[in-house]
């Protein structure tokens, strides 16, 4: 299989996504390079999948020796030119298109020329991205879900430039990743959060304009809906910064006004109150 040549994989950088899909890449049995220029972030992620490999361990589903292979297999670098050495890189910073394309462009002189750079975009433009590396034969989106570890679903976003080559190896990754990919076009969004994200914020304006209160919009679509989280709840845990971000580019990419961010959802993001990752959203976290 091409994936057997993908030995060590960089990603960039190490956030809530970041961390997750440096421990799938490393419970794959390669090497990880894991980048952040903020030290605390490195040491914040490498404790935290550790302490997500201990509950593998306590289910039974992972062997303590397997646990300390795995952090082995993590190598965290505070310069993105230490990931020079990378068979495939897959870049994780927050949703804003200029700070991509600099890192695509940085990648893009850093890497070997034959080194697929994919991105975990959940809405920017793989084929502006592509451009900026200078490889858009070798630029691809590789969305990965939240919390990574756990979600099988992995969206593979083709850009106009994007070769077959490089989607097949990105599907082998996926594949061998314990994942399910599925291949979608450039669109602003993607297939998941163009559903999905309007959704949200549908249930944001209805708090927003008094419908009903937030309980009772999440157990609408979680009794009525049979969904297995309410929107707001899962707002809270993708991060309504994240969710602003991606109602903005889908509001930019199509200029179309059902796209509109609710108010009141960038007044909570101006707050501060970014979900559970701030410690309150539309729900407490303490």
């Amino acid at each position: 299989m091409i994936t057997r040549l993908i030995r060590q994989v960089g990603i960039v950088v190490a956030g809530t996504m970041g961390r997750g899909i440096a421990q799938v890449f490393s419970q794959s049995g390669r090497k990880v390079i894991l980048y952040d220029s903020v030290a605390s972030q490195l040491l914040d992620a490498v404790q935290i999948i550790a302490s997500s490999l201990d509950r593998q361990v306590k289910k039974g589903q992972l062997e303590s020796r397997q646990k300390e292979t795995y952090l082995q297999n993590i190598e965290s670098v505070a310069g993105l030119e230490q990931l020079s050495p990378s068979d495939f890189v897959v870049e994780a910073v927050a949703e804003n298109l200029a700070l991509k394309q600099e890192i695509f462009y940085q990648l893009g002189n850093l890497c070997r020329e034959e080194v697929i750079l994919s991105s975990n975009t959940s809405s920017i433009s793989i084929t502006q991205l592509g451009v900026a590396s200078g490889r858009p034969d070798r630029t691809v989106g590789m969305h990965f879900m939240n919390p990574v570890p756990l979600m099988k679903l992995v969206e593979i976003v083709r850009g106009r430039g994007t070769s077959e080559e490089t989607l097949l190896v990105t599907r082998e990754i996926a594949t061998s990743l314990e994942k399910l990919s599925v291949d979608v076009n450039d669109s602003p969004g993607f297939v998941s959060n163009r559903v999905l994200m309007p959704m949200i914020n549908e249930a944001i304006f209805c708090v927003y304009e008094g419908v009903g209160v937030v309980k009772s919009i999440d157990l609408v679509m979680k009794i009525g809906m049979n969904h297995p989280l309410g929107p707001l709840a899962l707002a809270d845990l993708i991060g309504l910064d994240v969710c602003l971000d991606i109602m903005e580019t889908l509001y930019e990419g199509f200029n179309d006004t059902k796209y509109r961010p609710c108010p009141l959802l960038k007044k909570m993001v101006a707050e501060g109150r970014m979900g559970k990752k701030s410690g309150q959203g539309f729900y407490a976290y303490v």
